[in-house]
């Protein structure tokens, strides 16, 4: 837990803080940001951008994933590169003050807001702590002090009244959030009865620019190969991660399994699950409204299976499609079934994600080498008609999280009306406007199984993994690697990954 800390808070601010240093220099030099970036291309005439690893030393430390940026359709680089850098290409126009409203379940997540509010915007900002972060107050004030002293940015706490004045107020020009559905809806278009009616007429509340990332039900598709048992015990580590990382409360947390059911070794898989979430010691919920969210699912799945203070239900047309619209946010993974194999079956997993799952957040795919190979360009097809804004395939999509140089946000499309899992982008530390999406690849098997099933990779066991012995210390060290990136820091990660 003291790993994901690190990693979830000041390794991600660190490493933003580093690209939007570069990124500013670059543009300051007249280049863009984009230059000298490889390119490519996906289905539906999309560019894409190589955006993760960039460099020898990144390429070294984050071996076995590789991240891209996808355009939507139809973009050119022309286009790309004469926007890249968003508000660092005009510094003397002023963005106004805008609202960040803090989410409450990551300690990095409304400081870097702010970063990205102030390099791509020219904005400056008011944040607003969630109350579960209140107590930090005094950290984030020394750590941000010279913002706070240029008079770019204020931190705030308060309570639900300071955050509707705040909203109001006619200084403020701009209100970004990250949280809930519910808590945009209501900033919007106001509570109750009175929301409802301003939604119907078309009249919000609000009526400065708003920006959000608000989660959503992130499926895991699984297509079904033949696994070794290695194979079996390494995908079952890492889809319980997806899910229990901090104790489930992630707006990108997997949440419905699907499986198929043509698949021999389904059952095998769901007990390899079954003994990690037994086995794996309990950490309470610490979220509000935690409990309120497990009895919920208890109410609605009353056969479902209890793994160490986690539940796992399995869903299908006789039960409840709560696990499909609910973010539950706490220690609920479910699973359902698809018939079919290869790439009839991904074609049906990718439909039913978007037709029947909330939000379009984020997504993973889990296929095995053998698989992927067989499928060929019909992968990538499939990654095209899948509505998300980040990707991860054999990697959790929260890698499009960690990495200062991907985009984060929904899939484009969402309106005020029909928010889904927000509106607009954040992170993005290379400033390009306007992508679509971020999918990342990752390794299906560490090394040095990877070797001997085909993927050139010499990247061990995740550190991310929740089973992982070395995610506290990989964690730190790449935290000071990310401060002062360099090839003397180079040593010490890999030492703390290889022998924590």
């Amino acid at each position: 837990m003291r790993g994901e800390e690190w990693l979830s808070g000041p390794y991600i601010i660190m490493a933003g803080l580093t690209r939007l240093a570069k990124t500013l220099r670059v543009v300051a030099a007249g280049g863009s940001p984009v230059d000298g970036i490889r390119t490519g291309s996906a289905p539906g005439g999309r560019l894409t951008f190589k955006a993760m690893p960039l460099g020898l030393q990144e390429a070294l430390l984050f071996h076995g994933l590789a991240g891209e940026i996808w355009m939507p359709p139809g973009v050119g680089f022309g286009e790309v590169r004469a926007g890249a850098g968003l508000g660092t290409l005009t510094p003397g126009d002023s963005g106004g003050v805008g609202l960040v409203l803090g989410a409450g379940n990551a300690t990095l997540i409304g400081p870097y807001d702010v970063l990205y509010e102030l390099v791509a915007y020219n904005r400056a900002s008011i944040l607003k702590l969630n109350p579960t972060f209140r107590d930090l107050h005094g950290i984030y004030f020394e750590a941000f002090a010279p913002l706070i002293e240029a008079n770019v940015m204020r931190i705030v706490n308060g309570d639900i009244e300071t955050g509707e004045y705040l909203t109001s107020h006619p200084g403020i020009s701009h209100v970004h959030i990250t949280g809930s559905r519910a808590a945009h809806d209501a900033i919007v278009w106001g509570p109750g009865e009175e929301g409802e009616r301003r939604r119907a007429e078309g009249t919000p509340l609000l009526t400065k620019p708003i920006t959000s990332e608000l989660g959503g039900v992130s499926p895991m598709i699984v297509v079904p190969g033949k696994w070794s048992d290695a194979d079996i015990r390494y995908q079952a580590e890492h889809v319980v991660t997806q899910r229990i990382h901090n104790a489930g409360h992630n707006c990108i947390a997997g949440q419905p399994l699907i499986l198929s059911s043509s698949w021999p070794q389904r059952s095998q898989f769901l007990d390899a699950i079954r003994s990690l979430l037994d086995k794996i010691p309990p950490r309470a919920p610490w979220y509000p409204g935690s409990d309120r969210k497990m009895s919920l699912a208890e109410q609605e799945y009353p056969h479902a299976e209890h793994h160490g203070g986690r539940l796992l239900v399995q869903v299908d047309d006789s039960t409840s499609d709560a696990m499909y619209t609910t973010e539950f946010f706490t220690l609920v993974l479910g699973h359902t079934e698809l018939p079919g194999t290869g790439a009839a079956f991904l074609r049906d997993a990718v439909h039913f994600a978007n037709t029947r799952l909330d939000g379009q957040l984020g997504a993973s795919v889990i296929i095995a080498p053998r698989d992927r190979k067989d499928l060929g360009p019909r992968l990538e097809e499939s990654l095209a008609e899948l509505h998300y804004g980040a990707i991860g395939v054999n990697c959790w999509a929260a890698f499009a999280f960690l990495s200062p140089t991907l985009s984060w946000g929904a899939y484009p499309g969402n309106t005020l009306d029909d928010v889904g899992s927000g509106i607009g982008v954040v992170h993005n530390g290379l400033l390009i406007p306007n992508p679509e999406r971020s999918v990342v690849y990752g390794s299906f098997r560490p090394f040095a199984r990877s070797w001997l099933g085909g993927e050139s990779t010499i990247a061990p066991a995740s550190p991310v993994y929740v089973t992982s012995k070395s995610n506290n210390s990989a964690s730190e060290a790449l935290t000071h690697y990310a401060a002062r990136p360099g090839w003397s820091r180079i040593p010490q990660a890999f030492r703390s990954i290889l022998f924590p």
